[in-house]
């Protein structure tokens, strides 16, 4: 049997070197040491030898199987770095041609309202604050004078999750939860941009889910004037210095008095057209007086603090800056309307 080991290693030894390719060397590495092996058929005959030539001739057969495989390995290595030296060869790459274009994103044309707004509002004092999504039932409405059964809940068809929790309709519970956070003593001077979702139909004007940003005064002596002011200043940052703007008388459940604020229409200059609806005005926020109550149930002293807030959608803001007639641009994701406003400016109606 020690002759036979060695004759197979011999043999072996000599395939490899001969082997040209790694499929021929895994063959005969299946062939001498696989399962049915050459190598393993003979080991399976050492049950008929005796105890004393067991030991010799297992010992024999573990350096023939090391010799094998360690000329295997070492034919592999060079195998394995012939071929890749050849597909190197047939695949050379010619560093003077010229690159291919890398297609290059940029923000949402939404990204870039809520940023520019953002930008506004800072520069005029105010700071940028966050809130959940997923919001309670007390901040959603009962904190902005919206106990339950009130019928202005029903301006707001709401996903509620349970009877307490529910999808936000709006970003206002940001700015309750931080006139409770300041413990009624403490000036507030914040906007709150967010998504909000509500149930609606969408259509070319509506969505279930969109953006707001809302913003928040709180302060002694806060006047309607100075509200007036700030948002003059907004519209005209966002629209240009011609635009006009006006107030009109409105409800909203947590302001008193409330309005609803016009821009003049870009388009007729006010004389009347189809996007104005002939009325020379176009609707873009509302706002008003914060609410005794709310201010109350946030621990304010109504006769010593004062505030205005304001709401706005971003969508709304696009639209009538750029021109976007259907909502439903934003969300669809059409690389085609999306490149049209990449670090988009100007572009008012």
């Amino acid at each position: 049997m020690k002759e036979q080991l060695e004759a197979i290693q011999a043999e072996a030894l000599d395939n490899v070197k001969k082997a040209n390719n790694l499929k021929e060397l895994q063959d005969i590495k299946v062939t001498y040491l696989g399962k049915k092996g050459s190598l393993t058929s003979v080991l399976r005959g050492m049950g008929k030898l005796s105890k004393e030539e067991r030991p010799v001739v297992g010992e024999i057969a573990n350096k023939v199987r090391e010799a094998i495989t360690n000329e295997i390995e070492q034919k592999s290595e060079i195998l394995e770095q012939a071929a890749l030296d050849e597909k190197l060869q047939h695949e050379a790459i010619d560093v003077t041609l010229p690159g291919r274009p890398v297609q290059v994103g940029g923000p949402h044309l939404l990204t870039q309202i809520v940023e520019e707004i953002e930008d506004l509002f800072i520069g005029m004092g105010f700071e940028v604050r966050e809130g959940p999504e997923v919001e309670t039932d007390y901040y959603n409405f009962e904190a902005l004078n919206l106990p339950k059964g009130h019928p202005a809940r029903d301006m707001q068809d709401t996903f509620y999750i349970t009877n307490e929790l529910l999808l936000r309709t709006h970003t206002s519970p940001v700015q309750a939860r931080t006139m409770r956070q300041f413990n009624g003593n403490q000036t507030v001077k914040m906007i709150c941009p967010g998504k909000v979702y509500r149930r609606d139909t969408d259509d070319a004007t509506h969505s279930h889910q969109f953006t707001q940003i809302e913003g928040l005064y709180v302060d002694k002596n806060v006047r309607m004037s100075d509200l007036k002011g700030i948002l003059d200043k907004f519209a005209k940052k966002m629209f240009g210095d011609d635009r006009k703007t006006r107030l009109r008388p409105s409800f909203f459940p947590f302001t008193e008095p409330s309005v609803e604020m016009d821009i003049s229409c870009k388009v007729c200059n006010g004389s009347g057209c189809s996007v104005c609806k002939k009325s020379g005005w176009i609707e873009i926020l509302g706002g008003g007086m914060v609410h005794p109550r709310v201010l109350e149930m946030a621990g304010y002293d109504s006769k010593e603090y004062t505030g205005f807030a304001f709401g706005m959608g971003p969508e709304r803001i696009a639209m009538l800056k750029y021109g976007v007639d259907d909502i439903r641009n934003f969300y669809t994701n059409d690389v085609r309307f999306l490149k049209q406003y990449h670090h988009a400016k100007g572009g008012t109606l």
